[in-house]
């Protein structure tokens, strides 16, 4: 008998000519396989595996090419290459896109993993589970999930989440820690590296040593970043690895994964070489089966003397041959997104300016059919240690720009110096509360976009005096007001005019939504801005004065 473990909530485990047992990290009863061809029990969106054994390897057996076509009652297929995970063992991940019955048959240039044949029983999707994030195909800016539902990013920076816990063969106590706080502010991306090895700044004499993840012990391939050899892969870092991609799938946030960062003092391969497309071929093979996955080639991309953009280009179509699910592809780099947007699901811009909201505008303007995330708007929120400080630090003043790359349409990414290099503290809660970071505003940001489903309304027209407006042009307007605002006047629909509208102030600082204010629609209605010294959110619901299926707040 042999036992099979894995991260995954599900697995579909196949050793051939062997009997085995089930388990997961759900800690499920172990389900035994009499054949090698039982039926194996699965669920839609789920991360399942199947396992595969040979007795004999070559000199490198992560070059062995292993696959499964999978096809449905239905004739839908679907060709995912797997990957080999160390001892005699390897692997193919198949996420059921459907529920139902699939057939697979294995391929590979191994004659003991070629030919094998199974049946997997696909339940339906577990209730919240919804598939990948995919760019929504009927509106070209937005996202949504395979399912349909809306998708709306709101990322966080943590290039060193995992190293938190690559020491420990055991579990992922900080992980969880960090990762569970996030969930809780309202995050659903983190952005993070493969691997970083450490900063090329100074760092702070006060940096408590618990909190200095820099200079890991850990490395991908074998021997050290200091003294490599790049010919083999680090399996076990690749497993525990999983452990934290598969972390963050269970709390529902996507793992932006950053395959290279090139100012991180990494000791990578010589580029295109085949140590360097061993090495990026491993991670699309092994990582892509994951729904929650989104890739981004890599960090600083044409910087610190990797300039060659056809290397990039090239990187991009190696990996959309490979990636069978079909995960949306980006590039830590606006001056590659700014020159090449054909090749990338979404654009990924860096842009500091003081004037945020016009400077988006103008890059939608720009790319008028792709989704924009501004992954670093310059704003780094101060923590307890100096890590990096760019421009602004101020919780409020990053609170600010993010908001002002939600209503010029395009999505947000917070950094807080406490979590986003290389000095991690993962236990914020056991912080002193004036040292926590104000992570509790982007709480109050995914309220505001969820109740109002902000991701579906229209940025950029002038639908006021000052300050700006997302709208849907119908019956409703959200309005951003600047702090320097003492009224707004607003602009709405003529038609509308004489009807009654309700108004609601909502503080962005403190979530706290004021009573509504019930007027009369006039030509130019005004409103007095809340004594505060912070930006506010004005949202106006437009309804008829005899119509009694009144806007409900979503």
């Amino acid at each position: 008998m042999v036992t099979a473990t894995t991260p995954l909530r599900f697995l579909a485990a196949l050793l051939i000519g062997m009997a085995i047992t089930m388990s997961s990290a759900a800690e499920q009863p172990a389900r035994q396989l009499t054949s090698e061809n039982a039926p194996i029990s699965a669920q839609q969106c789920e991360v399942s595996e199947i396992r595969l054994a040979a007795s004999e390897l070559p000199a490198h057996p992560v070059d062995v090419d292993v696959s499964a076509k999978f096809v449905n009652t239905a004739g839908r297929s679907l060709e995912v290459p797997g990957f080999f995970d160390g001892g005699n063992r390897f692997v193919i991940r198949f996420t059921p896109p459907t529920p139902g019955s699939w057939n697979y048959t294995t391929k590979s240039s191994l004659p003991a993993l070629d030919g094998n044949q199974g049946t997997i029983s696909v339940a339906d999707a577990a209730t919240g589970r919804k598939g990948g994030v995919v760019v929504d195909p009927k509106h070209s800016r937005r996202f949504q999930y395979e399912n349909g539902d809306a998708y709306y990013p709101i990322a966080f920076e943590c290039d060193w989440l995992f190293a938190l816990d690559a020491e420990n063969a055991d579990d992922i106590p900080n992980t969880r820690k960090l990762v569970d706080t996030l969930a809780r502010q309202g995050f659903n991306q983190v952005v993070m590296n493969v691997f970083a090895y450490d900063v090329n700044w100074a760092k702070d004499p006060q940096l408590d040593p618990k909190y200095e993840y820099g200079s890991p012990k850990v490395f991908p391939f074998a021997g050290s970043n200091v003294d490599p050899d790049h010919s083999k892969l680090n399996i076990e870092y690749f497993q525990r690895l999983d452990r934290v991609i598969d972390y963050l799938d269970q709390k529902g946030i996507a793992a932006h994964l950053m395959i290279y960062v090139w100012n991180k003092q990494v000791n990578w391969p010589e580029a295109n070489s085949e140590a360097d497309n061993r090495y990026f071929d491993y991670v699309v093979r092994r990582y892509q089966a994951y729904p929650n996955l989104v890739w981004d080639i890599s960090k600083e991309a044409l910087g610190y003397g990797h300039n060659d953009v056809n290397y990039i280009s090239q990187r991009i179509e190696r990996l959309r041959n490979l990636d069978a699910y079909k995960r949306l592809v980006t590039v830590h780099d606006y001056s590659y997104c700014r020159r090449f947007p054909q090749n990338l699901d979404f654009v990924s811009v860096q842009l500091w300016s003081s004037e945020l909201y016009s400077v988006m505008r103008n890059v939608c303007d720009d790319f008028p059919n792709q989704p924009i995330l501004n992954i670093e708007h310059g704003g780094y929120e101060r923590g307890p240690y100096v890590v990096f400080t760019g421009d602004y630090t101020s919780p409020e003043v990053c609170l600010e720009r993010a908001y002002q790359c939600v209503f010029a349409g395009t999505y947000p990414t917070h950094y807080w110096q406490g979590a986003a290099w290389n000095v991690i503290i993962p236990d914020i809660n056991a912080m002193d509360a004036e040292s926590q970071p104000r992570l509790d505003y982007y709480r109050h940001m995914r309220t505001l976009v969820d109740k109002y489903d902000i991701g579906r309304l229209k940025a950029g027209d002038k639908k006021s005096s000052s300050g700006f407006c997302l709208h849907n042009n119908k019956d409703l307007f959200v309005y951003y007001v600047p702090k320097e605002n003492e009224h707004i006047g607003v602009r709405l629909p003529k038609d509308r005019q004489g009807q009654t509208m309700t108004a609601t102030w909502f503080d962005p600082i403190s979530g706290t939504f004021g009573e509504p204010i019930k007027r009369t629609i006039t030509q130019w209605p005004s409103f007095p801005k809340p004594e505060a010294e912070n930006f506010a959110i004005l949202i106006v619901q437009l309804q008829s004065q005899t119509d009694k299926n009144s806007l409900k707040n979503r």
